[in-house]
């Protein structure tokens, strides 16, 4: 089933929600129609599956990015490039299922907002954390606002997120990262 959601996250990301059939879905995830809706009730269904299994494992792999060691400063670098990464040539012109679920669906529907708010909150909360331990360690200033840097960072990810279905270039959102890193001095 992980490898079907897998599918069919890659299509949600690529397509929107709207633009995405059962069709594309079952031909995507390699299933009869009928299996489909026998695991799932319906498209919703099968996209909530997917929104949870994509923050499942994008969340495993951003916490392996950012790992444990370094400073503060450090891992809020890696969680930046780890963005930037997903963010350009073809993973960034897939998208991002968090940002297409908000642009979307979030505002019409209370199961999608309620998952993609605590996805957000998840990754402003690892941010802020990552701050307060740069913080301690010293290689973040006292005077940066822990809260509202973490909400900016939040902010600029989802942004690169949005800008990488343009098919930017590796090198500019590397250059998005050096410059984010400044608001940290």
């Amino acid at each position: 089933m992980d490898e079907a959601l897998d599918k069919a996250v890659r299509v949600f990301s690529e397509r929107g929600y709207h633009a995405t059939s059962i069709g594309d879905l079952t031909g995507a995830m390699e299933l009869a129609s009928g299996s489909v809706y026998k695991a799932f009730k319906d498209k919703k269904a099968v996209f909530l599956a997917a929104l949870d299994r994509y923050k499942l494992v994008r969340d495993e792999k951003l916490r392996q990015a950012i790992g444990t060691g370094g400073t503060g400063r450090d891992r809020i670098r890696a969680f930046l490039t780890f963005y930037a990464e997903a963010s350009h040539g073809g993973a960034g012109r897939r998208g991002c299922l968090v940002v297409g679920g908000a642009a979307e669906l979030a505002i019409f529907d209370e199961d999608v907002a309620r998952r993609i708010t605590a996805a957000l909150g998840r990754n402003e909360a690892l941010m802020a954390e990552q701050i307060r331990q740069g913080q301690s360690d010293g290689s973040i200033p006292d005077h940066v606002d822990g809260e509202a840097t973490a909400r900016l960072m939040l902010c600029l990810v989802q942004g690169m997120r949005v800008v990488g279905k343009t098919g930017r270039a590796r090198a500019e959102m590397a250059a998005v990262v050096d410059i984010a890193m400044k608001i940290l001095d």
